[in-house]
């Protein structure tokens, strides 16, 4: 924006484009402080800005567009229309599975190529409590129980599930590499599919085999 009085139009697409580059809420108290200092002192009203983003949300109506601006946590911020909830919910599951940490992908490992395994043999080959890790890998929906043990306790097995299949790209655990095929699978081009989930995994299996 140029210095000056912003004409109508423009202000919208100031207005417009702060919001949605902020990945936090966006205040009229935020807005005015931006313009004034970029319009050199131009002061634009609550009721100017609020009328503003009523026009920006008529035109997202008029445009059918699958969002809108909402007033929320005390500013203006974009936000999905609520129909589409729905088809949000399985690419933000996909995106939290993304999200696994260090020690969950070796505990992972373990269950992978040690399964049915329980808990307390899980703890032995990490040499730490693994309770924590288990829970978070059984809400990913990545492990499963697989029964009791027959010893003293029945202690819970636990199993890769069929998400671990679909969230790694195999068709069963029988694809996964055996720890001596580890360096020549990650050199070969023609097993290019596998090669993430053997990085992933590898630290697991070197923490497996000690």
């Amino acid at each position: 924006m140029e210095k000056g009085r912003p004409e109508e139009t423009e202000l919208k697409q100031v207005i417009e484009a702060l919001i949605f580059s902020t990945p936090e809420p966006v205040s009229l108290g935020s807005l005015k402080s931006i313009i004034a200092a970029k319009a050199d002192g131009f002061e634009v009203s609550d009721d100017t800005l609020m009328d503003c983003i009523g026009q920006l949300n008529e035109d997202y109506d008029e445009q059918q567009r699958a969002f809108r601006i909402r007033n929320m946590g005390g500013g203006f911020s974009f936000a999905t229309r609520e129909q589409y909830y729905p088809w949000l919910e399985h690419l933000q599951h996909q995106n939290a599975l993304r999200k696994i940490t260090q020690t969950a992908l070796e505990t992972l490992a373990i269950v992978a190529y040690r399964q049915p395994i329980t808990k307390p043999e899980v703890d032995h080959i990490r040499g730490v409590d693994s309770g924590y890790v288990v829970k978070q890998l059984l809400e990913k929906g990545l492990i499963a129980v697989a029964g009791r043990h027959d010893g003293p306790g029945r202690a819970l097995l636990y199993k890769t599930s069929e998400r671990f299949l679909q969230h790694f790209g195999l068709t069963s655990v029988d694809e996964l590499p055996k720890p001596r095929e580890i360096e020549e699978i990650l050199q070969d081009d023609d097993m290019a599919k596998h090669r993430q989930l053997i990085l992933e995994l590898k630290a697991g299996m070197e923490e497996n085999e000690n």
